[in-house]
Order: structure tokens, then sequence, then C-alpha cells
């Protein structure tokens, strides 16, 4: 039996020009690039420049995906945006992009699941190819979270980047099996219990102003690796494989320490999963899209590969999409 699967056909990304090293950090407060690298694995990210907002890398994200993908922007019938760090409360940074791409058909709109967006946008992006209301859907995570940093807090304010990364998602025959290309199964979870883990101080409701990004950072990495872990299986499962048939894990480059313990649980080496938390920093929901764009570029998928993504933000929210190249 034919069925039809989301298959992902180009990818992009896209880091502004300035480049943060973390000596940067250590002339204003009382840190070191050994602290930071020993706590993180993170050694630089970069930061947007004034002016520079979400949608404008999202537009040169979107654009690098559709040259990848050998299409152009009248191809596209839906644009998803995954962000926290959104350029207005409304509208909403998918109509910006469709606008600056010059889409003038289908419709377009946000998700926010803070780090884990991504792994939302793109489960709610297959739903909707599977469900017939879009052939070709731009999935696009972009941040500049930046703008939210209290850069007296060095526990936070070293570990967050700037950036954008987009897949074009599009419709492709399968044969309704785990060999197909495409998104093979999702798994997305939430519990508003832990908010207060990982939250921002402020909102144009509760205090008419951003605020800034709060987070217990010893009780996030207690939950991430558990909850990673759990997603990461409960997708494979779904989709009826096992850990052991995994190709490439792309994760949320969130931690090295997160990205390495959830691969042990998983009873994966480091040499199957995409890092570049080193070179970014945790972008949010941009890191997953920016790691597939990366390591597309290296040419280090291949078609039939079994990818797994998983990721975890504030909510929390957590989830997981297993998918074939």
């Amino acid at each position: 039996m034919t069925t039809t699967r989301p298959v992902i056909r180009g990818t992009g990304h896209y880091l502004p020009e300035r480049v943060v090293p973390n000596s940067e950090f250590a002339e204003s407060l009382d840190t070191s690039d050994d602290w930071i690298v020993s706590r993180s694995g993170i050694e630089r990210r970069h930061f947007a420049a004034e002016g520079e907002y979400p949608s404008d890398l999202a537009i040169k994200a979107a654009t690098a995906a559709l040259e990848n993908a050998g299409l152009t922007a009248a191809d596209i019938d839906a644009v998803i945006v995954a962000t926290s760090t959104p350029d207005y409360t409304f509208p909403a940074v998918a109509t910006q992009v469709q606008a600056g791409l010059g889409i003038t058909k289908g419709f377009a709109f946000d998700i926010q699941a803070v780090c884990a967006g991504f792994v939302f946008a793109l489960a709610n992006a297959s739903g909707l190819i599977m469900a017939g209301q879009a052939q070709r859907v731009l999935v696009i995570g972009a941040e500049t979270f930046s703008r939210i940093m209290d850069w007296n807090d060095r526990a936070t304010c070293v570990l967050f980047g700037d950036g954008a990364g987009a897949v074009v998602l599009e419709a492709q025959p399968g044969a309704g099996d785990n060999s197909d290309r495409g998104v093979l199964a999702c798994d997305l979870n939430s519990d508003g219990r832990y908010r207060d883990l990982l939250y921002v101080d402020g909102g144009v409701s509760r205090t008419g102003q951003a605020g800034a990004l709060r987070m217990q950072g010893r009780e996030v990495f207690r939950h991430a690796v558990e909850k990673l872990a759990a997603t990461a299986h409960a997708a494979l499962d779904k989709a009826g494989l096992r850990a052991d048939q995994v190709d490439w894990i792309v994760p949320h480059q969130a931690n090295l320490r997160i990205i390495k313990g959830t691969a042990q649980k998983l009873g994966l080496p480091m040499d199957n999963v995409i890092v570049t938390v080193q070179d970014h920093g945790n972008t949010s929901a941009a890191s997953i899209p920016l790691a597939l764009s990366v390591a597309n570029a290296q040419g280090k998928f291949k078609p039939g590969d079994l990818v797994l993504t998983e990721a975890i933000g504030g909510g929390l929210s957590w989830g997981a999409v297993a998918l074939r190249w």
C-alpha cells in the first residue's frame, strides 16, 4: 500500500557575521574559556548585529535550503517558523519570511516550544503534508537569544547564540513501512509543572517587556538526559525500529555533556552523533536544523540513513523525530 511521506529535500542555514569567543566573556565576568568549555563544550557562538532580526536570519537560511533543494519560493505551500525570540509580538515571523521570499500563496505560522521548537514544527509540517494540506513546507528554526540574556549571569549568558536553520519538506510516495524515505515517526511531550526550571521573566501581558532568561541548570540537565533518551526510544518504537539501527543522531545542541549522556543511554557511539555546539552554542529552535544543514553540506548523510533528532526546552517540552534520509 502506498502512502505519503514527508521527505527532507533540502537544507540550509545562516549564522550572523559576528563571532563571539569565550574569551570575550572573561573580560567582564568571573569566567574563562576553560570554565565554559568544561561545563558546556562551547567554544564560540554568533550574535546578530544591531538591526538584524530572526526574520532576516530565517529568510537567508530558507533561501539556502531552497537552493539546496533545487526549488524556488514559488514551489512552497507553507512556512512554519519555530522561534522564542520573534521580531514582534505579532505578526508571526513566518509571515515575514513568506513576504521576504515573495511567496503570495499558502499559509504561514510560528511555533513556540523553545529549544524543542524545531522538532514540534517538523512534526506539525509532517502532519500537514500527510493530511494533504501542503505539498512542500519550509520548516525553519530562527533565534536571537542574545537579546534575552542577563549579561551578569555567567551560568546562562555564555551558553546561547543566534542563528537559523531550514529544511524543505516535500510530499513523496512511500510503501508505508519503515524502509521509506522521510519522516517515519514523531514523539512530542510537554509538562508545565516544570515551568520554573527554564523561563523568561517577562512578557507582553505580565510585564510589558521581554525579560531575561532564567534557568536552573542542574535540574534541567537531570531532566534532559532522561527525557531525551525516553522520547528517542518512543519515536523509534512507533516506527518499529531499534536504537542500534540509527545511523545518525542530530540532537539539540545545548550542552556537550547532555549530548554525550543521551548517546550513552541510547547505546550509540559519539561517532554517530552530529555535534556543532562548540561553534554555535545553544541556538534553541535553530540548533537542530543548523546541525542538519552543516552535516548535509559535509556529505555525512547518505540516502537511506536513519536519522534521529531529539530536543528538550522550556515548558518543559521535549520530543523526537525519526526519519530516513
